[in-house]
């Protein structure tokens, strides 16, 4: 059965209109992603020029971002669900893009952490409002290809962050990466409220619920934590293993920082793609015949990533390194279209941003908050032992959450046809 979203959006809305609002959207998230990972190929002459730590360096790329960016996601959600999705959009788009900017005016650790915090802040207003959006526009049918669709983001924002971070650093500097970047999202802003239209909202035949009503409908869907803390424990590697990865490039095969930006931007760009683009379709397809399969699928990929993950680890050469990871990083994210197409059907459509934006909170502080935190602090205690290969063991360390993502995962598929809603 279709829900009203559903049929006011094959009424309202033609195919050629959702198509270029989501294009759109995708260049939004893609900026999102350029500004959040940019640090991670900037760490290296960062630390030099503010005589960082690793422990630091986690701090900067986990929680100042995290803490801001998962709780303040919860008030900007419940806000989309009554107001303007778009406009919350492009206040978060201007907002994080001017912080970007001022990270590269930081002379010191409490500056920029103060800087990566206000990033957070905007960032909060970016991405459960367009999950909202996404599943106003799009049929049950294919919500999850259009929902992995606009996941790209992730992919070609990282990759063109660590690539433009690392030939602005060796061109220029570090801070002028920062600040050229921000400007342009600053610049992007206009553009973005020209583009895009909140489809016209109807009365639908669920109440639309507080935020206090919508976190008492996910407290009793296990279903939900179950998907949120899963995803969490993958997002902990994921997150830890992209933002130090340049750190491994740089200490254990010496790669100067262009070379290093190259690669990376590669593996994030290729492997990104594919998994997503894999993801969404597997969703879709295997889905309507089962709804375990939305959480079936990425457990399955998270059990067979980490000991590709740990093959890739131990290459001893840039190009066994970039052929080792293609593969562990397109599995590492093939959950985003199934585990959020679920996650869209936890609650009535009139909440969908809400009921997002919890499951953000949880996954974001979980894997954002503490993934490149637990992999620097890991690496400064190992050190005395490996010396510069000390993040490589940190690593090993951290793949187990892998197991634990696939383990919680495999629990919600026994329960997410009880918890669904058409």
């Amino acid at each position: 059965m279709q829900d009203s979203a559903t049929l006011q959006t094959s009424s309202g809305t033609d195919v050629r209109t959702r198509r270029i609002a989501l294009a759109v959207l995708i260049v939004v998230y893609t900026l999102n992603f350029v500004d959040r990972q940019i640090l991670a190929i900037l760490k290296e002459p960062i630390a030099a020029d503010l005589h960082l730590s690793d422990t630091d360096l986690g701090l900067l790329g986990g929680f100042a971002f995290a803490l801001f960016y998962s709780v303040l996601a919860i008030p900007f959600a419940w806000l989309a669900d009554r107001f303007s999705r778009v406009w919350i959009i492009s206040a978060g788009l201007f907002l994080w893009s001017g912080f970007t900017a001022l990270c590269g005016m930081a002379g010191s650790f409490a500056v920029l952490f103060l800087a990566r915090m206000g990033v957070g802040v905007g960032e909060a207003g970016g991405v459960a409002p367009a999950y909202s959006l996404i599943a106003d526009w799009f049929p049950p049918r294919s919500r999850a290809r259009a929902l992995a669709a606009y996941s790209f983001g992730i992919p070609i924002g990282s990759a063109l962050g660590v690539l433009f971070g690392g030939l602005v650093a060796k061109a220029v500097d570090w801070r002028f990466a920062f600040i050229a970047i921000g400007v342009f999202g600053v610049l992007l802003t206009p553009l973005f409220l020209w583009l895009v239209r909140d489809p016209p909202r109807i009365a639908t035949a669920a109440p639309q619920l507080g935020l206090a009503a919508v976190g008492k409908l996910a407290l009793h869907k296990p279903t939900f934590w179950l998907l949120a803390f899963g995803s969490g424990s993958s997002s902990l590697v994921g997150y830890g293993l992209m933002y130090w990865l340049p750190t491994f490039l740089a200490r254990t095969l010496h790669m100067d920082i262009v070379a290093r930006s190259e690669l990376l931007a590669a593996v994030l760009f290729i492997g990104g793609i594919a998994g997503m683009a894999a993801g969404g379709w597997l969703a879709d397809r295997l889905g309507t015949r089962s709804k375990r399969a939305y959480a079936l699928i990425p457990a399955i990929a998270f059990l067979a990533a980490a000991p590709l993950y740990a093959f890739a680890i131990e290459s001893t050469t840039p190009l066994q390194t970039f052929a080792l990871l293609l593969l562990p990083y397109a599995l590492a994210l093939v959950w985003l279209g199934p585990v959020l197409t679920a996650v869209q059907h936890l609650a009535p459509a009139s909440s969908r941003s809400t009921m997002s934006a919890l499951f953000l909170l949880i996954n974001n502080l979980v894997g954002l908050g503490i993934g490149p935190y637990f992999f620097g602090a890991v690496s400064d205690y190992l050190k005395p032992v490996y010396g510069a290969d000390s993040i490589k063991y940190a690593f090993f360390y951290g793949l187990g959450f892998y197991v634990i993502a696939a383990a919680l995962l495999y629990l919600a598929s026994r329960r997410i046809t009880r918890d669904w809603i058409d």
